[in-house]
């Protein structure tokens, strides 16, 4: 059966989010927009037209902790919580981790180059806690389980976009609930958060979101149903095309760097991002990070700690 899309409006420039019904064995919630008056309306007008009241709602599996997925988890006190072990630690708001959040962005805000008028940005990276929900996970689902209630519905680990990114993959119908891994009209952002378990190091999430895209080209998808958007009918094609531009981006980097001289991912993103960088630094320092990952992984670049505790990067 195919799951009934509720579109709901956000505060974020991203625009309005997807949240899906899934009726089976059990019935289902798959993301619960962020936690605004507007986002619960909506929420609650979509179960309305399918005939289904809050209360009704027997378990809610999110995509990621993000807030525009993760509101209103908080509004379906009957229903069980599922989603990926890291959204845990925000749900429940985890003092420790918090506290690891911010040193982490401070530390790798330090090693980018970033001068320190600016580290104020440091604060920017914690997700607006306001509008995501409250709750623990009932259980933690991932890679290799299906979801309660739902047994041709298969769980995916897509990190990437973030490292708590689930898809759910239903082989019998082609289809996919994707969530952030892949919208039709923009290119998701691989964000770099602090991982699951700290002595893991920094995530390399374009690396991850490289991998999590290209599981999907062996697969035979006919339609994924975006966290935002249309649906995505063109899957295979649309993802090499993402690819490719991908690669073409880490080779304008490379461009910018030469034998003779180092730079920092800073001074990387204030020459590929002029005139956004200081708006958004979080979002720009986290897409270069993702080239000079890339160009490392493909030995074209070579990396130095200087003096200064900074990583600085030359071509091979």
């Amino acid at each position: 059966m195919e799951p009934i899309k509720i579109t709901i409006p956000t505060p974020f420039a991203v625009g309005d989010v997807n949240s899906y019904l899934l009726k089976g064995d059990a019935l289902t919630l798959i993301d619960a927009g962020p936690k605004t008056p507007e986002a619960w309306e909506a929420l609650k007008a979509g179960l309305k037209a399918a005939n289904v009241a809050p209360e009704d709602i027997e378990q809610v599996v999110l995509t990621h902790h993000h807030p525009d997925h993760a509101g209103w988890v908080d509004g379906f006190d009957a229903a069980k919580l599922y989603g990926h072990p890291y959204n845990d630690l925000w749900l429940r708001r985890d003092e420790a981790f918090f506290d690891y959040h911010d040193a982490f962005y401070q530390e790798r805000l330090k090693e980018e180059g970033v001068p320190g008028d600016l580290m104020f940005w440091m604060k920017k990276m914690k997700r607006p806690l306001n509008l995501m929900g409250n709750r623990p996970l009932d259980m933690a689902i991932n890679e290799g389980d299906t979801i309660p209630g739902h047994a041709d519905w298969h769980v995916m680990e897509t990190l990437g976009h973030a490292q708590s990114h689930l898809s759910f993959w239903n082989p019998e119908e082609r289809t996919m609930i994707g969530g952030d891994h892949v919208i039709a009209k923009v290119s998701s952002n691989p964000l770099i958060e602090p991982p699951y378990n700290p002595e893991e190091g920094r995530p390399k999430s374009l690396l991850q979101y490289n991998s999590s895209l290209s599981r999907l080209l062996k697969m035979p998808i006919d339609v994924i149903y975006s966290g935002h958007g249309e649906d995505v009918r063109n899957v295979h094609e649309l993802v090499s095309t993402r690819l490719e531009k991908q690669h073409l981006r880490a080779m304008k980097v490379l461009d910018m760097l030469d034998r003779s001289s180092e730079q920092s991912v800073y001074e990387l993103t204030q020459q590929l991002f002029p005139h956004a960088y200081e708006k958004e630094l979080g979002l720009t320092l986290s897409e270069t990070i993702g080239q000079v990952d890339y160009l490392l992984e493909d030995g074209l670049i070579e990396e130095r700690l200087n003096d200064q505790g900074i990583f600085v990067y030359r071509q091979a």
